[in-house]
């Protein structure tokens, strides 16, 4: 990144962290902010590894005067209560618990143009929320923090105080059930008299839709779908065509025991490319195992800005995910004409337009310039500063 890049960045987040920036919502503050720790990256800076961290402020007028002054690129708090929190050594800080995160990021889940992998990551974060509340009791209105991580995904912030002391086992065990990590099809599908309801639920219908959708291909694509699983031959695979609507005659009884001991269901099962294992994950929510286990984790500070991006870190009430547009709503910057250098073509929408980026030089919107240099896409070119 160029000089001239990075004074261009720092002057427009100066101006957010010193309120310069109208019809933006102000700056918060974490629960307990004396029991923090934070820690910051900046812009320019080779140091390794790279951020400043092991410090505390007792209040927010002290951290927002660090804020005003530092001016960070990246701004985080420990999801962890420490008695000392500015210690240096980890040992130190003597730990009191930790916040419950559930980070959804769609790097993990597919690549493609920015949008369309937010478009993506926000049906993780809907089947999440549905999970939490319908399965674990979790009241998502009360005990729920859905924030937009300001890059690439959302964080979920589970406020229970129950779960405070929970250690990086039994945090693995939520995040496994909700990732359906280590189901026991045999275990859930076979008896006939449990309630439909969580991953009984979901194995049923992976199960009732794949044996449908091998049945909507044509003929000698059925075959070699089956053929392909592994532990499944040529033979295997056309016995089982023969056989399929009969397990499908029973699942609409109700029945899954044919299906859970069919030789070839069984392989699908293990096979974890086969189209029934990707059923299976398509109705799991894929949240990031390491930050929901993590007890010392270090979570991006909502209604900061994330300096890969120039977008806010927004926190959302429930109501308003549905229609929350980080490409609009998560900006703060202007639409007043700026020059970039583009390293490639790209097109990108932003602020309700889109825009055909040209490799070389562009005028843009202040806001997408930011976006485009914090991404390092682009260097600034002049213009408003």
């Amino acid at each position: 990144m160029k000089s001239a890049t990075v004074e261009f960045l720092k002057n427009r987040f100066s101006d957010y962290y010193g309120g310069r920036i109208p019809k933006t919502a102000p700056l918060g503050i974490p629960e307990a902010l004396s029991q923090r720790e934070w820690g910051f990256m900046f812009f320019g800076t080779r140091i390794t590894p790279g951020m400043r961290r092991h410090l505390s402020f007792p209040t927010r007028e002290e951290l927002f005067s660090y804020l005003r002054s530092m001016t960070p690129a990246h701004v985080y708090y420990s999801t962890a209560y420490y008695d000392h929190p500015a210690a240096p050594v980890m040992e130190e800080k003597e730990w009191g618990g930790a916040d419950l995160i559930f980070d959804l990021d769609a790097d993990h889940i597919m690549r493609g143009p920015y949008d369309q992998m937010l478009g993506r990551v926000k049906d993780e974060l809907l089947k999440l929320i549905e999970m939490l509340s319908n399965d674990c009791g979790i009241d998502p209105e009360r005990e729920l923090s859905i924030v937009f991580s300001g890059g690439r995904g959302y964080h979920i912030h589970l406020r229970s105080t129950a779960m405070r002391s929970w250690k990086s086992a039994e945090r693995r065990e939520l995040v496994d059930y909700v990732c359906g990590t280590g189901l026991s099809p045999t275990l859930l599908l076979s008896p006939s008299n449990l309630p439909d309801r969580g991953w009984r639920l979901r194995l049923k219908k992976a199960v009732s839709e794949t044996l449908h959708t091998i049945g909507s291909l044509p003929q000698d694509e059925q075959a070699g779908l089956l053929s392909a699983v592994r532990g499944v031959s040529p033979q295997g695979a056309g016995s089982f065509l023969k056989r399929r609507a009969g397990l499908i005659r029973s699942i609409e009884r109700n029945d899954y025991s044919f299906c859970i001991h069919d030789r070839v269901m069984q392989a699908m099962f293990s096979d974890p490319e086969s189209i029934l294992s990707k059923k299976i994950r398509d109705q799991a929510a894929l949240a990031d195992e390491p930050v929901t286990t993590d007890i010392r984790r270090l979570i991006r500070h909502p209604s900061s800005l994330h300096g890969g991006s120039g977008l806010r870190v927004t926190p959302l009430d429930l109501r308003e995910v549905d229609d929350f547009d980080p490409l609009i709503d998560a900006v703060v910057f202007s639409d007043r004409p700026v020059n970039v250098e583009s390293s490639f073509a790209l097109e990108m929408p932003i602020l309700g337009n889109n825009y055909a980026i040209e490799k070389g030089i562009n005028t843009v919107p202040e806001a997408l310039g930011i976006f485009l240099c914090s991404r390092g896409i682009a260097e600034y070119g002049g213009g408003m500063v």
